[in-house]
């Protein structure tokens, strides 16, 4: 295994908890899906108990970091410089429905810029991690972005039926942004665009895109609102612009 900081390694401790959690509550949406309540409170409460997990994980050993989460909110501590960026489902309606696709994301912000990043798959057991100047890694292995150099053999993720498509971009909406970028990053998508999306959904994300080779528009992640996202190899990412006219 490569050499990962202590933040990073606590981050993962926490994701493979939380992980036990969603994967058992997983298995119970089937059931609730002909219940007469529905599964959505079932969902809701999911989310704040793997949220739960993670940060109680976190602040373990790192309690005075300050924390930005999507059910929790912002909780600002003593150490103003970091923050752990959390999303303990991202892809709830892939979840709600029984789609085995979604993934905890944890990030890391110091100093204004996100310095670490996972995305964990549990279903799959999918691990993509990365760290500022050392690489992105998926379950050990080190990944680089896609290297294909024609816009007509690539393939897309985005979930924003708003912006207006060239022909020649092919584009698939899997319903999580977290892996959208982590399949950036690990070239199973060549890129990946979307308006209107929130820090704790593509914080990670923008690490393991960079860390790999690619690009990420500018992005301020003192925001907890983002306008858009456009990630994707360097190769790629002028043609990628020019086909998207309203982006």
């Amino acid at each position: 295994m490569n050499s990962i900081s202590p933040d990073l390694n606590i981050m993962i401790k926490a994701s493979e908890k939380a992980s036990k959690v969603l994967i058992r509550d997983f298995g119970e949406v089937e059931n609730l899906q002909i219940s007469a309540k529905g599964p959505l409170d079932f969902v809701t409460n999911a989310d704040i108990k793997a949220e739960r997990i993670i940060i109680d994980e976190l602040t373990k050993s790192k309690r005075n970091y300050s924390i930005i989460s999507e059910e929790g909110g912002t909780n600002i501590n003593n150490d103003k410089d970091n923050y752990w960026i959390i999303d303990p489902i991202d892809g709830t309606t892939n979840f709600l429905h029984g789609l085995p696709h979604f993934a905890i994301s944890i990030a890391l912000k110091s100093k204004n810029e996100i310095v670490s990043g996972l995305v964990y798959d549990p279903i799959k057991d999918e691990m993509f991690y990365a760290e500022k100047n050392n690489g992105a890694y998926f379950n050990n292995q080190r990944i680089r972005v896609s290297n294909k150099k024609k816009i007509e053999n690539c393939l897309f993720g985005t979930g924003d039926k708003e912006i207006k498509l060239n022909n020649n971009i092919k584009t698939r909406n899997l319903g999580s942004a977290a892996l959208d970028m982590a399949y950036v990053a690990s070239g199973r998508l060549d890129g990946y665009f979307q308006k209107n999306l929130n820090i704790w959904d593509i914080a990670s994300g923008v690490i393991l895109v960079k860390e790999a080779g690619g690009i990420v528009n500018d992005i301020d992640v003192n925001k907890c609102e983002i306008e858009k996202v456009l990630a994707s190899s360097v190769v790629i990412n002028e043609k990628l612009i020019e086909n998207l006219p309203n982006f």
